[in-house]
């Protein structure tokens, strides 16, 4: 069936004084739905396709203009080719891009470190990279920190970018220390129990440092001390309700902590600042004092402290034998900073050893 342009009545054009433009419009028209066309047939396309598809297509134009040496194209072709995955692997994020941003694992890191880090690595191929870029950072630099005078030195693991003061205030972990406070007159009876029934490692006790400082652990490296658990059983019970403690890697311990009279710890460093140490104050004279990166404090009885122990600190008791030894009965609980995501990983990086 012919078609007319005269079928659709069109005023004359009042600039032109002419006809109407009807064969204007209609071409037009035509143009208009032959782009719906080609935008609704053509399928949807990647950026990152596009773009190799573009870089193809423009060394494809190159080496049609004039013959040139089959090796010569050969090596542009081969530039091309790279040049086309590196757009791609730019357009799209994959797990292992921590890691590939990242120079190889230095050559001067200790033993200690290099064990750690193929840990992180088993860990990553397990489960994922996803937020361990922290992680990955501390385990390259802490050569670099073990070797630097500073206030504040893990000896065993730093993670960089976390904010650490010497002592946190009550709200950085308010639960836990609120469940400590409110269970202080059972921890202290259940103490004294153990206390009236000998100091000696054959009951449980071990000495750490210097003589005169005393540990009754309910847990060790994150392992539980069943025997002590048993002899504490609402001590116990009150640990497993805290929601931050560090049961399930080397990094957390929990227990009864003794200085005698007379007795000082010199400068230390604690292994890590992924961690706070909760002390709850059993037994506190008040010649007790304990310095933390420079700034002095006293514990008290039925409060506690929250102590970041990665920083140089010293501990010290110069009562007199009447005194009697200052108890304090300390949890380690994770830093507030520390990401769900990184607590499993240092979980499974300082897996306790059996």
């Amino acid at each position: 069936m012919p078609w007319s342009l005269d079928l659709v009545p069109l005023p004359p054009c009042a600039l032109l004084g002419g006809p109407p433009l009807s064969g204007l419009l209609w071409t037009a028209l035509l143009l208009f739905l032959w782009y719906c066309y080609r935008m609704g047939s053509d399928p949807p396309s990647h950026s990152g396709m596009l773009k190799s598809g573009s870089c193809r297509s423009s060394f494809s134009r190159s080496s049609s203009r004039s013959p040139v040496d089959p090796r010569l194209s050969a090596s542009k072709a081969s530039a091309a080719i790279t040049m086309e995955t590196l757009e791609e692997e730019e357009g799209t994020e994959s797990y292992l891009t921590p890691v590939l941003s990242h120079a190889p694992f230095p050559t001067e890191a200790a033993a200690e470190s290099r064990k750690l880090y193929r840990a992180l690595q088993e860990y990553a191929k397990r489960y994922s990279w996803a937020g361990m870029g922290r992680i990955h950072k501390g385990l390259r630099n802490q050569a670099r920190i073990n070797d630097r005078p500073s206030i504040q030195k893990p000896h065993l693991f730093h993670l960089p970018d976390v904010p650490s003061i010497p002592f946190f205030p009550r709200d950085a972990h308010r639960h836990d220390i609120e469940v400590l406070e409110a269970s202080y007159p059972i921890i202290l009876a259940e103490f004294q129990a153990v206390y009236q029934k000998g100091v000696d490692t054959k009951l449980g006790w071990s000495y750490h440092g210097p003589k005169g400082q005393t540990v009754f652990p309910l847990y060790n490296a994150g392992v539980c001390v069943a025997s002590n658990c048993r002899a504490c059983p609402c001590t116990y019970r009150t640990l497993l309700s805290l929601r931050t403690f560090i049961s399930s890697n080397s990094l957390g311990s929990a227990g009864f902590w003794l200085l005698g009279p007379g007795a000082t710890l010199g400068g230390a460093y604690g292994p890590t600042n992924t961690r706070l140490r909760c002390h709850l104050g059993l037994q506190t004279p008040a010649q007790c004092e304990l310095v933390v990166g420079g700034e002095p404090q006293c514990w008290s009885e039925g409060h506690c402290l929250l102590v970041d122990d990665s920083f140089l600190h010293t501990i010290s008791h110069n009562g007199g034998a009447e005194d009697g030894p200052r108890v304090i009965f300390s949890v380690d609980l994770w830093h507030p900073n520390v990401a769900a995501a990184e607590r499993q990983a240092l979980d499974y990086i300082f897996a306790p050893e059996q």
